[in-house]
C-alpha cells in the first residue's frame, strides 16, 4: 500500500500548534508524532516551515447534478471546494429530479464515485408522500433527511 510521510510540518489541530510528522497509508492518517522514521516505501514530503491543517466539512452544498449541470456539477464543485480547504461535503436534494427516493440517492452516490475529488454524502429530500423512502434510509450510509419548510416539494431551486 502506498504511504506518504510528511516531515517537519507545523501541525495545527484543535487549538494546538506543534512541529510534527504525519504518515498517510492509503487514504487514512496512520500516525502523527514528533519524529517518524521513514520506511522504504514512503513518499516523503518535506514540509519544513509549512502549516498542515485539517480539512473542513461543508454540510450544505448545492452542486446541481443531476439536471442543472449548467450551474455546476459534482466534478467542478468538488474541485472548487477542495481548493478552498473543504475535504468533505454533504449535498442537498434540490436537483432535477429531486433526490426524494433511495434510487435517486444511490444514483447521486454513483455519480460522485466517478467524479468527486472530495469525500461526499447526500441528503434525501422529504416530501408529503415519501415516508416509506425515509424509513428505508441507512443512517450508517446516508447523512440525513432535508425538510424544506417554505415551499412545496420539487419547487425549491
Amino acid at each position: 500500500m502506498k504511504t506518504t510521510l510528511i516531515k517537519n510540518a507545523i501541525l495545527i489541530n484543535e487549538g494546538i500548534k506543534i512541529e510534527a510528522d504525519l504518515r498517510i497509508s492509503g487514504q487514512r492518517i496512520e500516525q502523527i508524532a514528533g519524529e517518524i522514521s521513514a520506511n522504504a516505501n514512503d513518499d516523503i514530503i518535506d514540509a519544513d516551515g509549512c502549516w498542515l491543517l485539517p480539512g473542513m466539512i461543508d454540510d450544505q452544498v448545492h452542486f446541481r447534478e443531476p439536471g442543472m449541470t449548467h450551474k455546476g456539477n459534482i466534478a467542478s464543485e468538488s474541485r472548487a471546494a477542495v481548493a478552498g480547504g473543504i475535504t468533505s461535503f454533504m449535498e442537498m436534494p434540490n436537483v432535477n429530479p429531486s433526490t426524494t427516493t433511495i434510487v435517486a440517492l444511490e444514483h447521486k452516490y454513483g455519480l460522485a464515485s466517478q467524479s468527486s475529488v472530495a469525500n461526499y454524502a447526500f441528503y434525501l429530500g422529504a416530501t408529503q408522500d415519501n415516508l416509506e423512502q425515509i424509513k428505508r434510509l441507512d443512517p450508517s450510509l446516508h447523512c440525513g433527511v432535508k425538510v424544506f419548510m417554505g415551499r412545496p416539494p420539487g419547487t425549491y431551486w
